[in-house]
Protein backbone atom coordinates (compact mmCIF):
# COMPACT_ATOMS: atom_id res chain seq x y z
CA UNK A 1 0.00 0.00 0.00
CA UNK A 2 2.91 2.08 0.75
CA UNK A 3 4.17 2.61 -3.16
CA UNK A 4 0.58 3.54 -4.30
CA UNK A 5 1.07 6.20 -6.57
CA UNK A 6 -2.18 8.92 -6.35
CA UNK A 7 -2.45 8.20 -10.58
CA UNK A 8 -2.53 3.82 -10.43
CA UNK A 9 -4.71 2.24 -8.33
CA UNK A 10 -2.49 -1.21 -6.87
CA UNK A 11 -5.40 -3.99 -5.83
CA UNK A 12 -4.81 -6.67 -3.09
CA UNK A 13 -5.47 -9.73 -5.34
CA UNK A 14 -5.97 -11.02 -8.15
CA UNK A 15 -9.44 -11.95 -9.76
CA UNK A 16 -11.06 -15.15 -9.00
CA UNK A 17 -13.92 -16.63 -8.58
CA UNK A 18 -16.04 -16.21 -5.11
CA UNK A 19 -16.89 -19.21 -2.66
CA UNK A 20 -20.23 -18.45 -1.23
CA UNK A 21 -20.04 -21.84 0.96
CA UNK A 22 -17.21 -20.40 3.97
CA UNK A 23 -17.31 -16.66 5.46
CA UNK A 24 -14.15 -14.72 6.76
CA UNK A 25 -13.55 -11.35 8.06
CA UNK A 26 -11.99 -9.12 5.80
CA UNK A 27 -8.96 -7.54 6.54
CA UNK A 28 -6.37 -5.69 5.32
CA UNK A 29 -6.88 -7.37 1.83
CA UNK A 30 -6.60 -10.59 3.45
CA UNK A 31 -9.30 -13.05 4.19
CA UNK A 32 -9.21 -13.39 8.98
CA UNK A 33 -10.83 -16.07 10.73
CA UNK A 34 -10.98 -16.03 14.32
CA UNK A 35 -10.85 -18.07 17.34
CA UNK A 36 -14.81 -17.83 18.20
CA UNK A 37 -17.31 -17.91 15.61
CA UNK A 38 -21.11 -17.92 15.17
CA UNK A 39 -23.65 -18.66 12.70
CA UNK A 40 -26.52 -17.18 11.60
CA UNK A 41 -30.17 -19.22 10.96
CA UNK A 42 -32.09 -19.30 7.78
CA UNK A 43 -35.45 -18.03 9.05
CA UNK A 44 -37.65 -20.23 6.74
CA UNK A 45 -36.77 -23.47 8.51
CA UNK A 46 -35.22 -22.00 11.59
CA UNK A 47 -31.76 -24.30 10.36
CA UNK A 48 -28.57 -23.27 11.24
CA UNK A 49 -26.30 -21.51 8.39
CA UNK A 50 -22.29 -22.00 8.28
CA UNK A 51 -19.89 -20.53 10.42
CA UNK A 52 -19.16 -16.95 10.28
CA UNK A 53 -16.31 -14.58 12.62
CA UNK A 54 -16.74 -13.20 16.00
CA UNK A 55 -14.45 -10.36 15.66
CA UNK A 56 -12.44 -9.13 18.94
CA UNK A 57 -11.46 -5.62 19.34
CA UNK A 58 -7.89 -6.25 18.36
CA UNK A 59 -9.40 -7.19 14.77
CA UNK A 60 -11.24 -3.92 15.09
CA UNK A 61 -7.69 -2.23 16.10
CA UNK A 62 -6.37 -3.82 12.91
CA UNK A 63 -8.76 -2.59 10.46
CA UNK A 64 -8.85 0.51 11.24
CA UNK A 65 -5.17 0.56 11.29
CA UNK A 66 -5.26 -0.51 7.93
CA UNK A 67 -7.99 1.52 6.89
CA UNK A 68 -6.27 4.84 8.14
CA UNK A 69 -2.82 3.56 5.92
CA UNK A 70 -4.99 3.16 2.87
CA UNK A 71 -6.58 6.46 3.74
CA UNK A 72 -3.28 8.62 2.99
CA UNK A 73 -2.91 7.78 -0.53
CA UNK A 74 -6.58 6.22 -1.46
CA UNK A 75 -7.43 9.47 -0.54
CA UNK A 76 -5.41 11.24 -3.09
CA UNK A 77 -6.15 8.93 -6.42
CA UNK A 78 -8.12 10.71 -8.91
CA UNK A 79 -11.84 10.82 -8.42
CA UNK A 80 -12.02 9.51 -12.19
CA UNK A 81 -10.09 6.30 -11.30
CA UNK A 82 -12.12 5.79 -7.94
CA UNK A 83 -15.04 6.22 -10.33
CA UNK A 84 -13.70 3.62 -12.59
CA UNK A 85 -12.63 1.21 -9.92
CA UNK A 86 -16.03 1.36 -8.42
CA UNK A 87 -17.44 0.61 -12.03
CA UNK A 88 -15.20 -2.55 -12.32
CA UNK A 89 -16.57 -3.65 -8.84
CA UNK A 90 -20.38 -3.10 -10.50
CA UNK A 91 -19.53 -5.46 -13.53
CA UNK A 92 -18.27 -8.19 -10.54
CA UNK A 93 -21.28 -7.64 -8.90
CA UNK A 94 -23.61 -8.45 -11.88
CA UNK A 95 -21.61 -11.29 -12.23
CA UNK A 96 -22.65 -13.00 -9.34
CA UNK A 97 -25.94 -11.14 -9.39
CA UNK A 98 -27.23 -15.35 -8.77
CA UNK A 99 -25.34 -16.55 -6.13
CA UNK A 100 -25.90 -13.27 -3.69
CA UNK A 101 -29.85 -13.66 -4.61
CA UNK A 102 -29.57 -16.74 -3.47
CA UNK A 103 -27.67 -16.38 -0.53
CA UNK A 104 -29.85 -13.23 0.39
CA UNK A 105 -32.61 -15.51 0.20
CA UNK A 106 -31.46 -18.58 2.59
CA UNK A 107 -30.28 -15.77 5.17
CA UNK A 108 -32.66 -12.85 5.37
CA UNK A 109 -35.83 -14.88 4.22
CA UNK A 110 -37.06 -12.42 1.24
CA UNK A 111 -38.48 -14.38 -2.01
CA UNK A 112 -35.96 -14.77 -4.92
CA UNK A 113 -37.51 -12.94 -7.28
CA UNK A 114 -37.26 -10.17 -4.80
CA UNK A 115 -33.35 -11.43 -3.79
CA UNK A 116 -32.90 -10.69 -7.09
CA UNK A 117 -34.19 -7.65 -7.30
CA UNK A 118 -31.93 -6.59 -4.73
CA UNK A 119 -28.92 -7.63 -6.00
CA UNK A 120 -29.51 -5.65 -9.04
CA UNK A 121 -29.49 -2.45 -7.11
CA UNK A 122 -25.89 -2.70 -5.83
CA UNK A 123 -24.48 -2.00 -9.23
CA UNK A 124 -27.46 0.51 -9.92
CA UNK A 125 -26.46 2.41 -6.62
CA UNK A 126 -22.86 2.17 -7.70
CA UNK A 127 -23.65 3.95 -10.84
CA UNK A 128 -26.32 6.32 -9.80
CA UNK A 129 -23.52 7.56 -7.16
CA UNK A 130 -20.51 7.57 -9.83
CA UNK A 131 -22.38 10.21 -11.63
CA UNK A 132 -22.77 12.59 -9.13
CA UNK A 133 -20.11 15.24 -9.01
CA UNK A 134 -19.15 17.10 -6.46
CA UNK A 135 -16.77 19.78 -7.84
CA UNK A 136 -15.09 22.57 -6.39
CA UNK A 137 -16.92 25.48 -6.76
CA UNK A 138 -16.04 29.62 -6.64
CA UNK A 139 -18.34 30.90 -4.80
CA UNK A 140 -16.96 34.67 -4.86
CA UNK A 141 -14.48 36.19 -7.67
CA UNK A 142 -13.77 39.92 -7.06
CA UNK A 143 -10.98 42.20 -8.05
CA UNK A 144 -9.83 41.89 -4.02
CA UNK A 145 -9.93 37.94 -3.68
CA UNK A 146 -11.29 34.35 -4.66
CA UNK A 147 -13.16 32.09 -2.18
CA UNK A 148 -13.31 28.27 -3.60
CA UNK A 149 -15.61 25.69 -1.48
CA UNK A 150 -14.41 22.18 -1.93
CA UNK A 151 -14.97 18.96 -0.11
CA UNK A 152 -12.59 16.93 1.64
CA UNK A 153 -12.83 13.22 2.46
CA UNK A 154 -13.35 12.46 6.15
CA UNK A 155 -11.30 9.22 6.39
CA UNK A 156 -12.31 6.39 8.33
CA UNK A 157 -15.88 5.12 7.70
CA UNK A 158 -17.69 2.36 9.48
CA UNK A 159 -20.80 1.36 8.26
CA UNK A 160 -23.52 -0.73 10.05
CA UNK A 161 -25.72 -2.31 8.20
CA UNK A 162 -29.39 -3.67 9.19
CA UNK A 163 -30.70 -7.07 8.39
CA UNK A 164 -33.46 -6.24 6.19
CA UNK A 165 -32.22 -5.29 2.82
CA UNK A 166 -28.13 -5.95 3.54
CA UNK A 167 -27.19 -6.22 -0.14
CA UNK A 168 -28.37 -2.71 -1.15
CA UNK A 169 -27.52 -0.79 1.94
CA UNK A 170 -24.13 -2.23 2.10
CA UNK A 171 -23.40 -1.42 -1.75
CA UNK A 172 -25.17 2.04 -1.18
CA UNK A 173 -22.73 3.24 1.69
CA UNK A 174 -19.45 1.68 0.34
CA UNK A 175 -20.34 3.66 -3.70
CA UNK A 176 -20.41 7.37 -1.64
CA UNK A 177 -17.81 6.95 1.35
CA UNK A 178 -15.18 5.26 -1.36
CA UNK A 179 -16.06 7.99 -4.52
CA UNK A 180 -15.39 10.49 -2.05
CA UNK A 181 -12.14 9.12 -1.08
CA UNK A 182 -12.71 7.64 2.42
CA UNK A 183 -12.42 4.33 3.65
CA UNK A 184 -14.12 1.84 4.73
CA UNK A 185 -15.40 -0.73 7.33
CA UNK A 186 -18.66 -2.88 6.84
CA UNK A 187 -20.36 -4.25 10.19
CA UNK A 188 -23.06 -6.75 8.57
CA UNK A 189 -25.99 -7.54 11.13
CA UNK A 190 -25.32 -10.59 13.22
CA UNK A 191 -28.56 -11.89 12.03
CA UNK A 192 -27.53 -11.50 8.03
CA UNK A 193 -23.64 -11.22 8.14
CA UNK A 194 -23.17 -13.42 4.62
CA UNK A 195 -23.67 -11.52 1.71
CA UNK A 196 -22.20 -8.47 3.76
CA UNK A 197 -18.64 -10.93 4.34
CA UNK A 198 -19.19 -11.83 0.60
CA UNK A 199 -19.32 -8.62 -0.69
CA UNK A 200 -16.37 -7.00 0.93
CA UNK A 201 -14.43 -10.23 -0.22
CA UNK A 202 -15.27 -9.55 -4.01
CA UNK A 203 -14.31 -5.83 -3.07
CA UNK A 204 -10.31 -6.80 -2.70
CA UNK A 205 -10.31 -7.33 -6.52
CA UNK A 206 -10.62 -3.99 -7.09
CA UNK A 207 -9.42 -1.86 -4.11
CA UNK A 208 -6.26 -1.49 -2.49
CA UNK A 209 -5.77 -3.62 0.83
CA UNK A 210 -7.24 -1.73 3.75
CA UNK A 211 -9.76 0.38 1.50
CA UNK A 212 -13.18 -1.93 2.04
CA UNK A 213 -13.17 -3.99 4.53
CA UNK A 214 -15.88 -6.05 6.69
CA UNK A 215 -16.02 -7.45 10.61
CA UNK A 216 -18.21 -10.17 11.62
CA UNK A 217 -19.18 -10.07 15.40
CA UNK A 218 -21.39 -10.11 18.21
CA UNK A 219 -23.33 -7.38 19.91
CA UNK A 220 -20.44 -5.74 21.40
CA UNK A 221 -18.87 -4.88 17.84
CA UNK A 222 -21.08 -2.15 16.99
CA UNK A 223 -19.87 -0.22 20.58
CA UNK A 224 -16.60 -0.62 19.84
CA UNK A 225 -17.09 1.01 16.71
CA UNK A 226 -18.82 4.10 17.40
CA UNK A 227 -16.52 4.54 20.44
CA UNK A 228 -13.40 4.02 18.84
CA UNK A 229 -10.79 7.11 18.50
CA UNK A 230 -9.88 6.16 15.31
CA UNK A 231 -12.98 6.19 13.40
CA UNK A 232 -14.38 9.04 11.18
CA UNK A 233 -17.60 8.51 10.92
CA UNK A 234 -19.94 6.48 11.20
CA UNK A 235 -22.94 5.72 8.61
CA UNK A 236 -26.21 3.42 10.50
CA UNK A 237 -29.26 2.43 8.97
CA UNK A 238 -31.33 0.72 12.02
CA UNK A 239 -34.12 1.35 14.72
CA UNK A 240 -34.42 4.32 16.11
CA UNK A 241 -33.59 3.14 19.31
CA UNK A 242 -30.50 2.04 18.65
CA UNK A 243 -29.47 5.51 16.63
CA UNK A 244 -30.01 7.23 19.30
CA UNK A 245 -27.18 5.07 21.33
CA UNK A 246 -25.09 5.41 18.40
CA UNK A 247 -25.13 9.11 18.40
CA UNK A 248 -24.13 9.00 21.76
CA UNK A 249 -21.53 6.70 22.00
CA UNK A 250 -20.05 8.47 19.04
CA UNK A 251 -21.09 11.70 20.43
CA UNK A 252 -17.66 11.47 22.65
CA UNK A 253 -15.23 11.62 20.18
CA UNK A 254 -17.22 14.32 18.02
CA UNK A 255 -17.58 11.52 14.77
CA UNK A 256 -19.74 12.05 12.12
CA UNK A 257 -23.02 10.29 11.67
CA UNK A 258 -25.30 9.97 9.24
CA UNK A 259 -28.49 7.94 10.72
CA UNK A 260 -31.25 6.35 8.85
CA UNK A 261 -33.91 5.07 10.76
CA UNK A 262 -37.45 4.03 11.76
CA UNK A 263 -40.60 5.24 9.96
CA UNK A 264 -44.13 4.81 10.64
CA UNK A 265 -45.25 6.18 7.33
CA UNK A 266 -48.68 7.41 6.83
CA UNK A 267 -50.52 6.95 3.21
CA UNK A 268 -53.47 9.35 2.77
CA UNK A 269 -56.02 7.73 0.24
CA UNK A 270 -58.46 10.58 -1.18
CA UNK A 271 -62.17 10.10 -2.25
CA UNK A 272 -61.11 10.09 -6.02
CA UNK A 273 -58.94 7.34 -6.79
CA UNK A 274 -59.84 4.09 -8.42
CA UNK A 275 -60.32 1.91 -5.49
CA UNK A 276 -59.34 -1.93 -6.77
CA UNK A 277 -56.31 -0.40 -8.27
CA UNK A 278 -55.16 2.00 -5.44
CA UNK A 279 -56.12 -0.49 -2.62
CA UNK A 280 -53.74 -3.49 -4.73
CA UNK A 281 -51.42 -1.16 -4.65
CA UNK A 282 -51.28 0.01 -0.93
CA UNK A 283 -51.35 -3.47 0.23
CA UNK A 284 -48.25 -4.32 -1.89
CA UNK A 285 -46.49 -1.51 -0.33
CA UNK A 286 -47.61 -2.58 2.57
CA UNK A 287 -46.56 -6.53 3.01
CA UNK A 288 -43.97 -6.41 0.99
CA UNK A 289 -40.87 -7.71 2.29
CA UNK A 290 -43.04 -8.67 5.38
CA UNK A 291 -43.58 -4.91 5.93
CA UNK A 292 -39.21 -5.38 7.59
CA UNK A 293 -38.84 -2.26 5.31
CA UNK A 294 -38.30 1.25 7.00
CA UNK A 295 -40.11 3.09 4.17
CA UNK A 296 -43.03 0.61 4.30
CA UNK A 297 -46.69 1.96 4.51
CA UNK A 298 -47.75 1.38 8.27
CA UNK A 299 -50.86 3.67 8.60
CA UNK A 300 -53.59 3.82 6.01
CA UNK A 301 -55.78 7.42 6.87
CA UNK A 302 -58.68 6.32 3.90
CA UNK A 303 -61.47 9.07 3.06
CA UNK A 304 -64.62 8.15 5.14
CA UNK A 305 -67.18 8.44 2.01
CA UNK A 306 -64.75 5.13 0.31
CA UNK A 307 -63.75 3.48 3.66
CA UNK A 308 -65.61 0.81 3.63
CA UNK A 309 -65.46 -0.46 -0.28
CA UNK A 310 -61.57 0.55 0.20
CA UNK A 311 -61.01 -2.22 3.14
CA UNK A 312 -63.02 -4.37 1.49
CA UNK A 313 -61.27 -3.89 -1.96
CA UNK A 314 -57.53 -4.38 0.82
CA UNK A 315 -58.87 -7.70 1.77
CA UNK A 316 -59.32 -9.18 -1.71
CA UNK A 317 -55.86 -7.90 -2.17
CA UNK A 318 -54.62 -9.56 0.46
CA UNK A 319 -55.67 -12.65 0.47
CA UNK A 320 -54.07 -12.91 -2.86
CA UNK A 321 -50.95 -12.55 -1.26
CA UNK A 322 -48.94 -16.12 -0.47
CA UNK A 323 -46.42 -16.78 2.58
CA UNK A 324 -44.10 -19.61 2.20
CA UNK A 325 -40.43 -20.48 2.12
CA UNK A 326 -38.37 -17.70 -0.47
CA UNK A 327 -37.25 -20.08 -2.90
CA UNK A 328 -41.35 -21.64 -3.48
CA UNK A 329 -42.33 -20.51 -6.33
CA UNK A 330 -45.30 -17.30 -6.38
CA UNK A 331 -44.50 -16.80 -2.78
CA UNK A 332 -44.70 -13.05 -2.15
CA UNK A 333 -43.85 -12.72 1.57
CA UNK A 334 -41.39 -14.37 3.37
CA UNK A 335 -40.92 -15.09 6.90
CA UNK A 336 -39.83 -12.93 9.64
CA UNK A 337 -35.89 -12.31 9.40
CA UNK A 338 -35.38 -13.23 13.20
CA UNK A 339 -36.81 -14.66 16.58
CA UNK A 340 -36.49 -11.19 18.15
CA UNK A 341 -38.28 -9.59 15.26
CA UNK A 342 -40.86 -12.47 15.34
CA UNK A 343 -41.67 -12.17 19.09
CA UNK A 344 -42.21 -8.32 18.81
CA UNK A 345 -44.24 -8.77 15.66
CA UNK A 346 -46.71 -11.60 17.81
CA UNK A 347 -46.93 -8.84 20.76
CA UNK A 348 -48.52 -6.66 18.20
CA UNK A 349 -51.83 -9.48 17.76
CA UNK A 350 -51.15 -10.18 21.28
CA UNK A 351 -53.17 -6.53 21.42
CA UNK A 352 -55.71 -7.66 19.25
CA UNK A 353 -57.35 -9.75 21.99
CA UNK A 354 -56.56 -7.23 25.22
CA UNK A 355 -58.17 -3.93 23.37
CA UNK A 356 -60.64 -5.81 21.60
CA UNK A 357 -59.30 -4.38 17.98
CA UNK A 358 -61.52 -5.40 14.60
CA UNK A 359 -59.44 -7.57 12.23
CA UNK A 360 -60.51 -6.75 8.51
CA UNK A 361 -58.65 -10.27 7.97
CA UNK A 362 -55.71 -12.52 9.23
CA UNK A 363 -55.02 -11.70 13.20
CA UNK A 364 -53.80 -15.12 14.26
CA UNK A 365 -50.26 -16.52 14.07
CA UNK A 366 -50.26 -19.99 12.28
CA UNK A 367 -47.89 -22.82 13.49
CA UNK A 368 -44.98 -23.16 10.80
CA UNK A 369 -41.57 -24.41 10.93
CA UNK A 370 -40.16 -20.90 10.73
CA UNK A 371 -40.94 -17.08 11.18
CA UNK A 372 -43.97 -16.67 9.34
CA UNK A 373 -46.69 -14.14 9.99
CA UNK A 374 -49.43 -13.84 7.58
CA UNK A 375 -50.98 -10.32 6.60
CA UNK A 376 -53.29 -8.59 8.99
CA UNK A 377 -55.54 -5.72 8.71
CA UNK A 378 -56.68 -3.91 11.84
CA UNK A 379 -60.03 -1.72 11.20
CA UNK A 380 -59.82 1.56 12.97
CA UNK A 381 -58.12 0.88 15.63
CA UNK A 382 -57.70 3.68 18.34
CA UNK A 383 -55.87 6.51 17.73
CA UNK A 384 -53.69 5.77 21.07
CA UNK A 385 -52.88 2.34 20.68
CA UNK A 386 -49.70 0.22 19.59
CA UNK A 387 -50.34 -0.58 16.08
CA UNK A 388 -50.99 2.95 15.41
CA UNK A 389 -48.11 4.81 17.55
CA UNK A 390 -45.29 2.26 16.68
CA UNK A 391 -43.58 0.66 14.28
CA UNK A 392 -44.21 -3.06 14.49
CA UNK A 393 -42.01 -3.89 11.33
CA UNK A 394 -43.85 -6.39 10.37
CA UNK A 395 -46.87 -7.42 8.44
CA UNK A 396 -49.54 -5.73 10.68
CA UNK A 397 -51.25 -2.58 9.35
CA UNK A 398 -53.73 0.02 11.13
CA UNK A 399 -56.42 1.74 8.34
CA UNK A 400 -58.75 4.29 10.02
CA UNK A 401 -60.86 7.22 8.35
CA UNK A 402 -60.52 10.66 7.64
CA UNK A 403 -62.95 13.30 6.93
CA UNK A 404 -60.56 16.63 6.18
CA UNK A 405 -57.99 18.32 5.34
CA UNK A 406 -56.99 19.74 8.25
CA UNK A 407 -58.05 16.17 10.29
CA UNK A 408 -55.33 14.01 8.39
CA UNK A 409 -52.88 16.19 7.96
CA UNK A 410 -52.91 16.56 11.89
CA UNK A 411 -53.22 12.45 12.22
CA UNK A 412 -50.66 11.85 9.58
CA UNK A 413 -48.10 14.24 11.42
CA UNK A 414 -49.00 12.97 14.76
CA UNK A 415 -45.99 10.96 15.27
CA UNK A 416 -42.44 11.44 16.55
CA UNK A 417 -41.15 9.37 13.10
CA UNK A 418 -40.99 11.43 9.67
CA UNK A 419 -39.57 9.18 6.96
CA UNK A 420 -42.02 9.28 4.74
CA UNK A 421 -45.64 9.64 3.58
CA UNK A 422 -47.53 9.54 0.33
CA UNK A 423 -50.83 10.99 -0.87
CA UNK A 424 -53.12 9.15 -3.16
CA UNK A 425 -55.83 11.42 -5.19
CA UNK A 426 -56.45 12.01 -9.06
CA UNK A 427 -56.58 16.03 -8.20
CA UNK A 428 -52.95 16.58 -8.06
CA UNK A 429 -53.30 19.91 -6.86
CA UNK A 430 -55.01 18.58 -3.43
CA UNK A 431 -52.52 15.61 -3.73
CA UNK A 432 -49.47 18.45 -3.78
CA UNK A 433 -51.25 20.76 -1.28
CA UNK A 434 -51.84 18.12 1.26
CA UNK A 435 -48.33 16.61 0.76
CA UNK A 436 -46.59 20.01 1.17
CA UNK A 437 -47.83 19.90 4.95
CA UNK A 438 -46.78 16.40 5.90
CA UNK A 439 -43.59 16.37 7.97
CA UNK A 440 -41.46 13.57 6.47
CA UNK A 441 -38.27 13.68 4.47
CA UNK A 442 -39.60 11.87 1.01
CA UNK A 443 -43.16 12.69 -0.17
CA UNK A 444 -44.82 10.87 -2.97
CA UNK A 445 -48.02 11.49 -4.69
CA UNK A 446 -49.83 8.66 -6.00
CA UNK A 447 -46.62 6.17 -5.22
CA UNK A 448 -44.43 5.13 -2.41
CA UNK A 449 -41.19 3.33 -1.80
CA UNK A 450 -39.49 5.21 -5.09
CA UNK A 451 -36.25 6.07 -3.94
CA UNK A 452 -32.99 6.76 -6.01
CA UNK A 453 -29.40 7.04 -5.65
CA UNK A 454 -29.86 10.27 -7.06
CA UNK A 455 -31.67 12.22 -4.88
CA UNK A 456 -30.78 12.56 -0.86
CA UNK A 457 -32.63 10.12 1.82
CA UNK A 458 -33.15 11.22 5.36
CA UNK A 459 -35.95 10.87 7.57
CA UNK A 460 -37.77 14.05 9.42
CA UNK A 461 -38.05 14.37 13.66
CA UNK A 462 -36.82 10.73 14.71
CA UNK A 463 -36.35 9.28 11.69
CA UNK A 464 -32.78 10.26 11.41
CA UNK A 465 -30.04 12.70 10.93
CA UNK A 466 -28.35 13.62 8.11
CA UNK A 467 -29.01 12.36 4.20
CA UNK A 468 -27.76 9.66 1.88
CA UNK A 469 -27.60 9.47 -1.74
CA UNK A 470 -28.03 12.22 -4.19
CA UNK A 471 -25.24 15.50 -3.79
CA UNK A 472 -26.35 15.92 -0.44
CA UNK A 473 -25.26 12.39 0.76
CA UNK A 474 -21.89 12.48 -1.08
CA UNK A 475 -21.52 15.56 1.15
CA UNK A 476 -22.02 13.61 4.56
CA UNK A 477 -18.66 11.72 3.60
CA UNK A 478 -16.81 14.96 3.29
CA UNK A 479 -15.65 18.26 5.54
CA UNK A 480 -16.06 21.31 3.53
CA UNK A 481 -12.99 23.53 3.59
CA UNK A 482 -13.61 27.29 2.53
CA UNK A 483 -10.20 28.49 0.34
CA UNK A 484 -9.59 32.40 0.48
CA UNK A 485 -7.46 33.63 -2.00
CA UNK A 486 -6.81 37.34 -1.64
CA UNK A 487 -5.14 38.79 -4.81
Amino acid sequence: MGSLEPNSIAVAQSSSRINFTTFSNVVDGKLVQTAITRHGINPATKEPLPEVPVATRDDLDAAVEAARRAFTTWSKVPVTERRAALEQFAVALETYQDDFAKLLTTEQGKPLIFATGEAETGPVWIRGINSIQLDEEIAEETDDRQVITRYTPLGVVAAIIPWNFPIQLTVAKIAPALVTGNTIIIKPSPFTPYCGLKIAELAQQFFPPGVVQALSGDDNLGPWMTSHANIDKISFTGSTATGKKVMESASKTLKRITLELGGKDPAIICSDINIPEVASKIVTLAFLNSGQICLALKRIYIHASIYAKFRDAMIEATKKLTVGDGFQQGVFMGPIQNEMQYDRVCSFFDDIQKQSQKVAIGGDIQPSQGFFIHPTIIDNPEPSSRIVQEEPFGPILPIMPWSTEEEVVNLANHTNMGLGASVWSTDLTQATRIARKLEAGSVWVNTHLEVSPSFPFGGHKQSGIGAEWGKEGLKAFCNPQTLYLKK
